[in-house]
C-alpha cells in the first residue's frame, strides 16, 4: 500500500471519528426506536371505561402485554412491577400501570378486574375485541399467537415491558425479567426528565 492511500484511509477514519458522539444511555431499558414513538391505543379498562394513551398524561405509563391464564411470565411480571411500585414508594402516585390482554376471548372484563388489581390495586387492565387488540399489538411491535394444548390453548406472546415518560415522549422497553431495581431507576429518571421540562 502507498503512503498516500494509507494517509488518505488515516484521514477517512480521524474525520469519521469527528461525528457527534454518543452518549451510554441512562436507562436500564433500551430506546423503544421511532417506529414506536407514535404508538397508542383504543381500549376499554376493566370498569369499562375507554382509553387511550393521552388519558394517562402526566404520569409515567408502565404497558405490558399478556394474559390471565398465562403460566409464568405475565404473573412473574405483574409481581416484579408490584415490587417496583413499592420500591418507588410516593412516586408511585406518578406512575400508571396497564396490562393489555392479548386473549380477548376468555379474559372477560370481571376476570380482568380480579386478576390484574391482586398485584396491586392501582394496576388497570385495558381490553378490547380481536380487531382492536391486533391493532395495539402490532402499533407496540408485539406478536402473539393462541398455541393449542391437551386442554385448550396458551398464548405465545412477547414478554417485554414499555416505559413511557409523562409526556408520552419517551418510550423505553426493558426485557423480561428486567430487576425491580432497575425499573424503579428507569421509572425515577423519566420523572425526573419531565420535572425538567416544567
Amino acid at each position: 500500500m502507498s503512503l498516500r492511500n494509507l494517509w488518505l484511509l488515516l484521514s477517512i477514519a480521524l474525520l469519521a471519528g469527528c461525528g457527534e458522539p454518543r452518549l451510554p444511555s441512562p436507562f436500564h431499558a433500551s430506546e423503544a426506536g421511532t417506529k414506536l414513538a407514535q404508538a397508542d391505543f383504543r381500549l376499554t379498562d376493566h370498569g369499562g371505561k375507554p382509553r387511550t394513551l393521552a388519558d394517562f398524561r402526566g404520569k409515567a405509563v408502565v404497558l405490558f402485554f399478556g394474559y390471565t391464564h398465562c403460566p409464568d411470565v405475565c404473573p412473574t411480571t405483574l409481581a416484579d412491577l408490584a415490587q417496583t411500585m413499592r420500591l418507588l414508594g410516593k412516586d408511585a402516585e406518578r406512575v400508571q400501570v396497564l396490562f393489555v390482554t392479548v386473549d380477548p376471548e376468555r379474559d372477560k372484563p370481571e376476570m380482568l378486574a380480579q386478576y390484574v388489581p391482586a398485584f396491586d390495586p392501582s394496576f388497570l387492565a385495558l381490553y378490547g375485541d380481536a380487531q382492536a387488540t391486533a391493532q395495539v399489538a402490532e402499533a407496540f411491535g408485539v406478536v402473539y399467537q393462541k398455541q393449542p394444548t391437551t386442554s385448550g390453548y396458551n398464548m405465545d406472546h412477547s414478554a417485554g415491558t414499555f416505559l413511557i415518560g409523562p409526556d408520552g415522549g419517551t418510550r423505553l422497553l426493558a426485557p423480561y425479567g428486567q430487576r425491580a431495581e432497575w425499573l424503579a431507576d428507569d421509572i425515577r429518571l423519566l420523572l425526573a426528565l419531565d420535572r425538567g421540562k416544567r
